[in-house]
């Protein structure tokens, strides 16, 4: 009896010392699971930086077409995707980009009267990328949220902001554009007619 007593608490001693191991081994995985989480999320937050990027800069090149051929800012994106000032329809933008980073259709538009020349992200979410812009995205330089991404087009002549130009928002009736699948917007072809 003496010597199984003495083995009971060497027993217990050493199944202490496995748990122990194994819940350090535990925390440790949970820490590297978090930085990975955090290197994942980073780079997620970078890819939607790319995605605003790309779909923001189809937006200017729409409106820069668009001009081009009218010599007339849009009134809608409806105008970009499917403009019928032409016997034959052209078409500036390939479809309604949502913004990336909200996720959603919530541009903001640039307005000029009752025409865009621009848009930009709802979001004041912070930036990552802060410098090494594109020529054409200098401005973007410094810009600590991508609400000041603004990815306009301004015709020869109008370098400036426009004196009247205000940022509006997407559903509002009278100054904000019509944009499919957009609060407020229409699908094209179906935009009453006293409206072009």
């Amino acid at each position: 009896m003496g010597a199984r007593q003495r083995l009971a608490p060497r027993a217990a001693r050493q199944g202490g010392l496995v748990l122990l191991a194994l819940l350090i081994a535990l925390m440790l995985m949970s820490i590297a699971l978090a930085g990975a989480l955090d290197v994942w999320s980073l780079q997620r937050h970078r890819e939607q930086e790319k995605e605003l990027l790309f779909a923001g800069n189809q937006y200017r090149l729409a409106i820069l077409r668009y001009y081009r051929v009218g010599r007339a800012y849009p009134a809608s994106v409806d105008d970009l995707l499917d403009d019928t000032r032409f016997p034959v329809p052209m078409h500036h933008l390939r479809r309604a980009y949502p913004d990336p980073i909200t996720g959603k259709n919530d541009w903001v538009f640039m307005m000029w009267g009752d025409r865009f020349y621009g848009v930009f992200s709802r979001s004041e979410a912070a930036t990552i990328k802060r410098a090494g812009f594109p020529r054409q995205y200098q401005d973007f330089e410094g810009e600590e949220t991508y609400a000041g991404w603004k990815f306009v087009y301004l015709a020869p002549g109008l370098r400036n902001t426009p004196p009247n130009a205000v940022p509006a928002a997407p559903g509002k009736t009278g100054g904000a554009p019509a944009l499919s699948g957009f609060d407020g917007g229409y699908l094209p072809g179906q935009r009453p007619s006293s409206s072009r």
